[in-house]
């Protein structure tokens, strides 16, 4: 028989010295020891129960994102791109993935702040956005609606474009806009039929008239998002470099100038075309590390930004890299 204390799998009394230690550690500013002897427990059973809280969700812990927009490099990357604004936390000394995390913890927050009621967000995909959109907050947006921006393909991890711009939604309390395709398939007659399909064409009207975008700078090395993908084969890779890719963008292979490059098969894909990436309202890129810098300078010379999101580390190495 279930009791009180056991119920569901779950122990009441110690959700209840969850919730107790953070209220009085984050609202009340009591420290560890104090609520250790209010709740009768040591010091250790207080750091687990903060992080626990924090584990499950029940506590974020934000920093304002207008400090990291009001920087030098900040102010450097705005003059040198031409960009509207500009937010540059700081880089994790020991670990890369320490400043990925950084970077799009801080986007993530800045993100709502950047949105309008009536808004149409198209959300690409990728490791970049599927962490940007778990580590989201969670709100309640007016007249919000997320678009994904292309087909659907398998990815490692769940970077699929369907997951990225489903948690977002589900983060923002948002409208979702799925494209219920794949992202590439055998043919381009194939591509014209399913794009021609009236629910189909439907979901391509609502990438083309979403006003702004949220998306990563890919990269063109064996490890890369667009090789795991299949959309690119490791062979195929030394043609590519020699043709000038450096980057790609929701799929589409780019040159160091930003322009863009034809992939073999591309007509077989379905998505948001570069054009279409272009002539938004409001464009975020999000891109940390330096083995992205090329790709994100290659996005930003593009045109395809307004708004970049990055790490101290790799805003200053644009600076160095761009004459």
């Amino acid at each position: 028989m279930r009791t009180a204390v056991e119920l569901g799998g779950r122990n009441i009394r110690q959700d209840e010295a969850i919730i107790e230690a953070a209220w009085c550690y984050f609202h009340n500013s009591m420290n560890q020891s104090d609520i250790a002897k209010r709740l009768g427990v040591s010091r250790a059973s207080v750091v687990n129960y903060l992080a626990e809280a924090r584990r499950r969700g029940y506590v974020r812990v934000s920093l304002d994102p207008n400090i990291f927009r009001e920087t030098a490099l900040a102010d450097g990357l705005k003059s040198k791109f031409g960009l509207r604004d500009v937010l540059v936390v700081p880089s994790d000394a020991d670990d890369g993935a320490g400043s990925l995390e950084r970077t799009v913890r801080a986007a993530s927050d800045w993100l709502p702040d950047l949105l309008e009621t009536g808004d149409r967000l198209g959300v690409a995909w990728g490791e970049t956005i599927y962490r940007l959109a778990e580590a989201a907050p969670t709100l309640s947006l007016e007249d919000l609606t997320i678009v994904q921006l292309l087909g659907s393909r398998p990815a490692a991890m769940g970077f699929a474009a369907e997951t990225c711009s489903g948690t977002l939604a589900r983060k923002f309390g948002a409208r979702v806009v799925n494209l219920h395709v794949p992202l590439m398939v055998s043919s381009p007659d194939l591509a014209q039929t399913l794009c021609a399909e009236p629910v189909v064409a439907e979901q391509l009207r609502a990438i083309e008239d979403c006003n702004k975008v949220i998306f990563a700078s890919g990269t063109c090395f064996e490890d890369s998002h667009v090789v795991q993908s299949g959309l690119v084969d490791a062979k195929d890779l030394p043609e590519l470099h020699a043709r000038g890719a450096v980057g790609v963008i929701c799929g589409r292979l780019i040159d160091e100038r930003g322009a863009p490059l034809q992939l073999e098969g591309e007509d077989c894909m379905i998505g948001v075309t570069l054009d279409q990436m272009r002539n938004k309202d409001m464009g975020v890129l999000v891109a940390s590390g330096i083995e992205r810098a090329v790709a994100a300078k290659a996005a930003l010379l593009g045109g395809y930004a307004t708004h970049f999101a990055t790490c101290s580390k790799t805003a200053r190495y644009l600076l160095e890299i761009t004459s």
